[in-house]
């Protein structure tokens, strides 16, 4: 008799598939005599056949793709699905220009660097888009020279 019935009986009585009834190989004849469901419940008793533990899903994949996510990786131009306003809608895109450039300039008002009238013309401006950014801006005060120069300012440097 082939063990292949054997293995069938005891996956029957251990509750699992066939794959995971482990016999062992050195009382390969003792299993093969056993014919009844009582032998095999017998050499199950007697640790000639186990039942294999299951087979589960590694996650440890899964984890260390997320752990280099986390740290900027796997971001390239091939791993990107969709167009660049799918991942940061234009809106978001704005929102962040256009309170970067307000900034600058209520820093540049309090600081006295701009006066109000100009600050309100270049605070227009960046509202109707005519800045690409914060360095824009400043190119912009450089050129048409609209910084003024801190006199406190020059007279603390000069006395330290």
């Amino acid at each position: 008799m082939k063990i292949k019935t054997q293995r069938r009986l005891a996956s029957r009585i251990l509750k699992c598939g066939i794959n995971r009834v482990w016999l062992d190989s050195t009382r390969l004849k003792e299993i093969k005599e056993a014919i009844t469901r009582r032998d095999i419940r017998s050499l199950i008793n007697k640790d000639a056949i186990k039942k294999l533990p299951e087979k589960g899903i590694s996650s440890f994949r899964s984890k260390y793709l997320k752990q280099q996510k986390r740290k900027g990786r796997r971001v390239g131009k091939g791993s990107r699905k969709g167009y660049r306003t799918a991942r940061l809608p234009k809106k978001r895109l704005w929102i962040s220009l256009v309170r970067a450039q307000r900034d600058f300039l209520k820093r540049s008002r309090d600081k006295g660097l701009i006066s109000k009238k100009i600050y309100r013309d270049l605070y227009l401006k960046s509202k109707g888009g005519f800045f690409r950014s914060v360095r824009h801006i400043k190119l912009y005060l450089e050129e048409h020279k609209l910084v003024k120069k801190n006199e406190n300012r020059t007279e603390k440097k000069k006395r330290r």
